[in-house]
């Protein structure tokens, strides 16, 4: 199997295994992020891929900013999730095969597949850990 979606399928694993290996490196106590913080890191990476794949000027990541806790966090991941989407569903497959610069600005050779599977892959690493940061929450906080 040797064709492009192998391709992608083994680069979105040995992105995944890679994010596993800095953990299993590091089995000690390390800063744990914040749900606000992991849920401004999904907006980030998923605002500056939208702007690359629509073919703008990438915001800095200070020009990025989280709207803040509760349901403004909320609607604004809905939101970029729609664009998402519609970024997704304008992609023919000439578009996929383009060269991505982003994220690997240092390492060229990429394709817009890549760069879509990298961000999903992001996007289920951050959804696991909200998810394991609100399941210890419950854990401690069983009245909630």
């Amino acid at each position: 199997m040797t064709d492009s979606r192998h391709t992608l399928l083994r680069g979105q694993f040995d992105l995944t295994w890679s994010l596993f290996e800095y953990h299993l490196e590091r089995l000690e106590p390390v800063p744990v992020p914040t749900i606000g913080w992991i849920s401004w890191h999904i907006g980030w990476w998923w605002s500056v891929t939208i702007d690359h794949a629509r073919g703008r000027l990438p915001r800095q990541r200070t020009e990025i900013t989280w709207p803040g806790g509760g349901k403004a966090a909320v609607d604004w991941l809905r939101d970029l999730r729609t664009d998402w989407l519609a970024v997704l569903d304008r992609l023919d497959d000439a578009a996929l095969d383009a060269t991505a610069p982003f994220p690997w600005q240092h390492d060229p050779g990429h394709t817009v597949a890549d760069m879509l599977a990298c961000v999903n892959s992001e996007l289920m690493k951050n959804a696991a850990e909200i998810g394991q940061l609100r399941l210890l929450r419950a854990a401690r906080e069983p009245d909630r």
